[in-house]
């Protein structure tokens, strides 16, 4: 099967509700020059204090270190419409995002780049984040086409934007890669039109 219709890793939960993307990350983070640099500022004011020392936040808890599965709470990643969020948790080795509910826009920003957002009503999804916090070796198997996980031997079912959905099972979510794809229907169109200039 695709890699994009089955995901694996460990997680970590990373509690709030309404956890918007200046949380995420920090305005003065985003004159880098590529989204490369974001990954060591992700959460950077809630990781770090004033003098850049650590404050114990659970993303640098070695027991979760490498974790790939962010489990979190409700109306993640709102506020500004910045792509530099989904960006900083890549780049932070984040490849799946497990939530109540998710901002619009940071739902597509993260589509684009290939990482699921998974829907998960309240009483279970508080359950899945105590059995990370109990279990932080535990890996997540994760099945996109049929909407299940399991995770310490123990099974959830979770909702996805079909829409969503559908770009992972086709594996037609990069917008920029379907351009590419394309490039003969675009040149055709154009040539059509007479005054655009094909290349």
């Amino acid at each position: 099967m695709s890699e994009q219709l089955n995901r694996s890793g460990r997680g970590v939960y990373v509690q709030g509700n309404d956890i918007d993307t200046d949380r995420i990350i920090p305005a003065r983070f985003l004159k880098c020059v590529t989204f490369d640099e974001l990954g060591p500022a992700l959460f950077y004011d809630e990781r770090f204090d004033s003098d850049d020392l650590p404050k114990g936040h659970i993303l640098d808890n070695p027991a979760h270190r490498g974790a790939s599965v962010l489990v979190t709470d409700a109306n993640f990643g709102c506020g500004s419409s910045r792509e530099h969020a989904p960006q900083a948790l890549q780049k932070f080795g984040i490849e799946v995002i497990i939530a109540e509910s998710f901002a619009e826009i940071f739902h597509g920003n993260c589509t684009t780049l290939g990482m699921p957002c998974l829907v998960m009503p309240a009483e279970q999804r508080r359950a899945l984040a105590g059995l990370v916090q109990q279990n932080p070796d535990a890996e997540f198997l994760i099945d996109i086409e049929q909407c299940t996980l399991i995770f310490a031997n123990q099974s959830f079912a979770f909702g996805m934007k079909e829409s969503a959905r559908e770009a992972f099972l086709t594996g037609r979510f990069d917008p920029l890669n379907e351009l590419l794809l394309g490039q003969e229907a675009i040149r055709s169109v154009a040539e059509k039109l007479g005054y655009a200039e094909t290349v």
